[in-house]
């Protein structure tokens, strides 16, 4: 059992529902099962369970060999590594959803499919150098071994991710025969070469992402998580509707290490959630708070999501810088969560959990504090210079070795392979997006689609930037509907963020940063939103009405990218210690009057009226100005005036009766 699923076992199991309000680790189960492709995984149990297990163990260690010592070729490489995914994915997922088959059984259709597939890539592997040699000359044995290399790793991505990535993949090959591609030229393309299947989100998966996620896998052991709600708690518990504050700081800590929505919503939120509704917050605020503070993890340095590392090899710098400029987008994305959730709980007149309820913050440190040495040595190597595939493997010892200090956190045998087990397990659904997300980039490069699009878009657009960027932003939540982030920046990346960059003349670094936020918050925007489902599981809410809660709670993430994108001094380009301090000023009190607007609360009710010219003053400040700043903040400012008079008025008429 992992970490995650004994934190969520104490917090849920032990408590009966009706005494919480709260679901049970079989409802969050169910419902992920229901919505999330991930969560439906084949029963194994016994001898065979045990093999499965040390199978997963095995490609772990595997992968770290390969990083640290296999000298291949980079194609021989990617190619070994979809062929090994392909036979994991038909080992740990069935045909479809809700039908998991007896236990420890493979169907004989899913065992011709596993082997087709694997022995596909395995024949490229086997034979590079011919089909090196041969080029876009290849035989028809090739091309029959790439059609079916290609067809199976759908088949994978249907179980694995779902379908809409899969409709948009075959849309985009459609499009690649409709423009005059012969069947050779596009299997060579997508099958052989590093411009499909093979491409750079494969090559990003195999080296930098699979060893990052197997670090937060030990790091998750050392029980760092429940040091960082016990954290969270002594910090904020105590303070008016604290729960709801601790579920903000912890979910944005433990994003850090997990760099999954789902995942941080269910491991933080069975602890948090429970607490929020005891205070007195609805289940769907409740969840709504902790999905979307978790889906923020993905943007939270130093680990941030998997789509950081492709930005990185995309954009061309180094990912330790991608990590420092992420910094005042991620602290303004959960302060501004931080601030809808006060100001609710002002509204509500909630009160924080007792202060000797609550754990200190000196003696936990003391005792606990250590546990951030793996993170801590994770950023100093980065920041030395060594590779990111070092640094994340010499992490993840420091985190063994951080996990034997003290006796309830010691690292045994058994829980080694746990890491090692969830590791791989984590990695095969990326790894698949990865590889279709290839292939859709892939064809925009190989018919030319993108400059297509850059003609298209600045057209619509007419050189306004700010039209070209909410275009992208509308793309962006459609197709990160029920998509990977991963695969969401990919296909952006590829598509969207040229357009931006080339067209509109924004910033690289800025552009694929507004695409990677807009692919993320696709999981709490309705009406496929993951991370929100997984909240309402535990809160026992209406999972429609948490996600729109979430999006609203998120709003920041819907302002920050235009921002950075118009001005991208938020991104630390071409700054100047004056330029950070104004943009930081602004962009807070631009947060803080939307927040009062949606929330309709300050010191006392606000007044439609007044709510409408929050969110406008708010939004003044978002685009870059000298007018249009001092509209905001005239706007908000005033605001506050009459709320604060409002607000004494009130307590002194309650004071009278």
């Amino acid at each position: 059992m992992s970490k995650e699923d004994k934190i969520r076992e104490e917090a849920l199991g032990s408590v009966p529902p009706e005494d919480t309000g709260t679901g049970t680790a079989a409802d969050v189960d169910e419902i992920m099962k229901k919505y999330d492709r991930e969560s439906n995984t084949r029963t194994w149990t016994g001898v065979p369970g045990r093999v499965v297990r040390y199978i997963l163990a095995l490609f772990s260690l595997g992968m770290v060999y390969m990083n640290l010592f296999a000298n291949w070729d980079e194609r021989v490489r990617r190619a070994s590594f979809v062929g090994v995914i392909i036979i994991l994915a038909f080992i740990l997922y069935p045909v479809r959803k809700g039908k998991t088959g007896r236990e420890n059984r493979i169907p004989w259709y899913d065992w011709i499919l596993m082997l087709a597939g694997s022995v596909s890539y395995f024949y490229f592997v086997l034979n590079f150098e011919k089909i090196v040699q041969q080029a876009t000359r290849i035989h028809m044995t090739e091309i029959v071994f790439g059609i079916i290399g290609i067809l199976v790793l759908a088949e994978t991505c249907r179980r694995v991710v779902g379908l809409p990535i899969l409709c948009v993949a075959g849309a985009f090959v459609a499009y690649a025969f409709a423009s005059g591609n012969s069947l050779r030229s596009i299997i060579y393309n997508l099958f052989y070469t590093t411009g499909g299947v093979i491409g750079t989100p494969t090559g990003v998966c195999s080296t930098y992402i699979v060893l990052f996620i197997l670090f937060g896998a030990f790091l998750e052991m050392t029980g760092i998580s429940q040091f960082f709600i016990d954290m969270a708690n002594s910090l904020a518990g105590a303070s008016s509707g604290g729960p709801a504050k601790v579920a903000v700081i912890s979910s944005a800590l433990c994003g850090m290490v997990s760099g999954s929505s789902v995942a941080n919503t269910v491991t933080t939120g069975s602890v948090t959630i429970p607490l929020m509704k005891k205070t007195g917050y609805a289940g769907e605020f409740a969840g709504a708070v902790e999905a979307a503070a978790s889906t923020g993890g993905q943007i939270m340095p130093p680990i941030m999501g998997a789509a950081a590392f492709l930005m990185a090899e995309m954009v061309g710098i180094p990912y330790a810088q991608i990590a420092v400029k992420a910094i005042l987008p991620a602290f303004l994305y959960f302060l501004g969560i931080f601030m809808m959730v006060h100001l609710e709980a002002k509204r509500l007149g909630m009160k924080g959990i007792a202060r000797e309820d609550l754990p200190r913050f000196g003696p936990l440190f003391l005792r606990s504090g250590y546990l951030l040495l793996p993170l801590i040595t994770l950023i100093a190597l980065v920041m030395m210079g060594f590779t990111m595939s070092r640094s994340a493997i010499l992490a993840t010892l420091c985190a063994i070795v951080v996990s034997m200090v003290r006796k309830e956190t010691r690292m045994t045998p058994s829980s080694f392979v746990t890491a090692l087990e969830n590791g791989a397990r984590n990695t095969v659904s990326v790894a698949i997006a990865c590889g279709i997300a290839g292939i859709i980039a892939g064809v925009v490069t190989m018919t030319g689609l993108g400059q297509i699009l850059i003609t298209a878009i600045v057209s619509i657009a007419n050189g306004r930037v700010i039209i070209a960027l909410f275009l992208t932003m509308l793309t962006c939540i459609v197709l990160g509907m029920g998509v990977p982030t991963t695969a969401t920046y990919i296909i952006m990346a590829t598509t969207c963020a040229p357009i931006l960059v080339s067209g509109m003349h924004v910033e690289p670094i800025a552009a694929h940063m507004f695409v990677f936020y807009f692919g993320i918050v696709a999981d709490i925007t309705p009406p496929v939103a993951l991370a929100a489902y997984a909240g309402s599981a535990i809160a026992k809410s209406n999972p429609m009405r948490t996600a729109f809660n979430a999006s609203k709670l998120a709003i920041a993430a819907f302002i920050i990218p235009y921002i950075f994108s118009l001005n991208p001094v938020m991104l630390l380009v071409d700054v100047t210690p004056v330029a950070i301090v104004m943009i930081v000023i602004t962009s807070i009190v631009g947060l803080f009057g939307v927040s009062c607007g949606l929330e309709g609360y300050v010191f006392a009710d606000m007044n439609p009226l007044f709510r409408i010219l929050a969110i406008g003053g708010g939004l003044a400040l978002i685009y870059p100005g000298t007018l249009t700043d001092i509209v905001g903040m005239a706007i908000v400012g005033l605001i506050l005036v009459f709320q604060f008079r409002k607000g004494r008025a009130v307590k002194a008429y309650r004071g009278k009766a």
